[in-house]
C-alpha cells in the first residue's frame, strides 16, 4: 500500500519531478525541439520547393543518337544535367563539337520534316525555329551561356556521347518560357555522311563558314515539369553543380518534428504513471 503525505486540504503531496530523471530528459528535450523546428521546417520546404523540368531528348535530321536534359530550378538559379549518346564522335579529325541550347519562345515543341522548306532532307536550326523558337540559353561547358555565346565550338561539349553537368543562372526570358512551357532543349551537329548530296554541299544557315551538318539540329526535346526533387547522381566531365542536401535538410527537419512528437508522447506517459501511481 502507498503512503502519501497530504496539505491541509486534503492533497497529497508528489514527490518532487525534478527528481525524476526522465522527467529532467524532458524538460531540456522538449523546448530544445520546439526552438529549432522555424530552422528546420522552412529547409524542408525549401527544398520540396525546387521545380524541376525534364526532357527526352529524340533524334532529328536522322540522326542515330538519344538522351535525357533534366533542369533543377532554384529561384533563377538552373542546374542542367545531360546525357548524350549516339551522336557524329568526330569532326575534321578532332572530337565533334556539338553546340547545344534551350529555345525559347516558339511553340514549345520539336519540328518534324516538314518543316524542310528547301527539301533538302534537313530541317535548319533556322527552319524548326518556329517549333522550337530563338536560343534562350546556351548550354556551354564554361563561360557565357548568352544567346551570342550559342554558336561558340570553343566551349560546347564534345564527342559522340557525354554527360553535361553545369549551374548557372538563367535569365527573366528563359524562365518565363520553361514555366510556360515553351522551353525546348536542342543539341546541333550531325553527321555530314547521312546528309543528302544537296546538303552536304550546303553552308550553315547560322555560320556560314561551317558546312550546314555542323549546326543543324541532331537532337530535340522539350522541356516539362517533374516531380523530381534531386539530380541524378553520376559523373560529370562538363561543369560542376550539386542539388546535395536537399534530402538532408528535409530529414533533418522531420526528425525535429518527430523528436517533439516523442517528447509529448514522453510527458503524457509519464504524467498517467505518475496518476495511477498516486
Amino acid at each position: 500500500m502507498a503512503f502519501h503525505v497530504l496539505t491541509a486540504a486534503g492533497h497529497p503531496i508528489l514527490p518532487d519531478p525534478m527528481g525524476d530523471p526522465m522527467r529532467k530528459a524532458l524538460k531540456i528535450a522538449v523546448p530544445l525541439a520546439v526552438a529549432a523546428l522555424p530552422l528546420l521546417i522552412p529547409a524542408a520546404a525549401s527544398a520540396q520547393g525546387a521545380m524541376g523540368y525534364q526532357a527526352t531528348l529524340k533524334p532529328l535530321n536522322h540522326s542515330s543518337g538519344s538522351g535525357t536534359a533534366m533542369v533543377m530550378l532554384n529561384g533563377n538559379k538552373a542546374t542542367v544535367t545531360e546525357h548524350v549518346s549516339g551522336l557524329a564522335p568526330t569532326f575534321g579529325k578532332a572530337p565533334y563539337p556539338h553546340v547545344q541550347h534551350i529555345h525559347i519562345n516558339g511553340q514549345g515543341i520539336c519540328p518534324t520534316m516538314a518543316a524542310d522548306k528547301n527539301g533538302d532532307g534537313v530541317v535548319s536550326t533556322t527552319e524548326g525555329a518556329p517549333s522550337y523558337g530563338p536560343i534562350g540559353t546556351t548550354l556551354s561547358t564554361s563561360g557565357g551561356t548568352t544567346p551570342a555565346d550559342g554558336t561558340n565550338i570553343k566551349i560546347a561539349p564534345s564527342g559522340g556521347s557525354y554527360t553535361y553537368s553545369r549551374t548557372i543562372t538563367l535569365d527573366s526570358a528563359t524562365m518565363s518560357s520553361l514555366k510556360a512551357g515553351k522551353a525546348v532543349v536542342v543539341v546541333h551537329g550531325l553527321d555530314p555522311a547521312t546528309l543528302s548530296k544537296q546538303a552536304q554541299g550546303e553552308k550553315s544557315d547560322l555560320v556560314p563558314s561551317l558546312p550546314l551538318a555542323a549546326t543543324s539540329p541532331a537532337l530535340c526535346g522539350a522541356l516539362t515539369a517533374s516531380q523530381m526533387t534531386s539530380m541524378p547522381a553520376g559523373a560529370a566531365n562538363t561543369g560542376g553543380g550539386s542539388t546535395a542536401g536537399t534530402e538532408d535538410s528535409t530529414e533533418l527537419a522531420f526528425g525535429g518534428i518527430a523528436l517533439v512528437a516523442a517528447a509529448g508522447l514522453g510527458v503524457f506517459a509519464y504524467r498517467r504513471r505518475t496518476g495511477d501511481q498516486s
